[in-house]
């Protein structure tokens, strides 16, 4: 009498193994395609399909939506080389280029600003911040003035105040400490380099 195979064999392993990594590729490769971090084109259904695959089957890999997001950020994560684990000070700002590169390989979605009063008042500000970077740096080239401008606008927006407020729980007093002593740092920065940002 031959002895039946194991349910649980080696092959069968390898290839629910093969398949798990099918359905994150797929997952990854969706999130791909679209403007940086928009999850809700990240579901059961779109990723089963790009991978091939029932839903049943997706299910059988991971729990629920949540579970497989959580499998497909870890991949991202590595993909971008992130390892938050033992960050230190002195590294922040080699992880920043290598996390913004990677995010660069996503496709970009403009913000669709359509009021005409928040439209022109974002053209003043632009404009007030790079006359202000431009009366300091006679010498710098007009790249380096853009971006320094540049910084300064996401310091003083509005949108970095509600993160700061929202997700990071700050008390608005302290949001505000926050941003004013960053930008104290960039106005020294730039008053001290007087050709440009050369060693950024």
């Amino acid at each position: 009498m031959t002895p039946r195979r194991k349910y649980d064999s080696p092959v069968r392993r390898q290839r629910a193994a093969e398949t798990r990594e099918r359905i994150i590729a797929a997952g990854v490769d969706i999130l791909h395609g679209f403007p940086v971090w928009n999850w809700r084109s990240l579901t059961v259904g779109a990723v089963a399909t790009r991978a091939g695959v029932n839903e049943r089957t997706v299910y059988r890999h991971f729990a629920g939506e949540r579970e497989l997001r959580d499998a497909v950020m870890a991949r991202l994560e590595t993909e971008a080389d992130v390892v938050l684990e033992g960050l230190a000070l002195e590294d922040i700002k080699d992880h920043t280029a290598r996390l913004l590169e990677y995010v660069s390989s996503f496709p970009l979605q403009s913000r669709n600003v359509d009021d005409p009063t928040l439209m022109a008042a974002h053209r003043r500000q632009r404009a007030a911040l790079v006359a202000a970077v431009s009366a300091q740096t006679d010498e710098w080239p007009e790249a380096d003035r853009a971006i320094a401008a540049a910084m300064l606008d996401v310091l003083w927006s509005v949108a970095s105040y509600e993160r700061l407020v929202v997700d990071w729980e700050l008390d608005p007093k302290e949001a505000i400490k926050g941003a004013t002593w960053v930008i104290g740092l960039v106005e020294t920065a730039i008053r001290e380099r007087p050709s440009g940002l050369e060693n950024r």
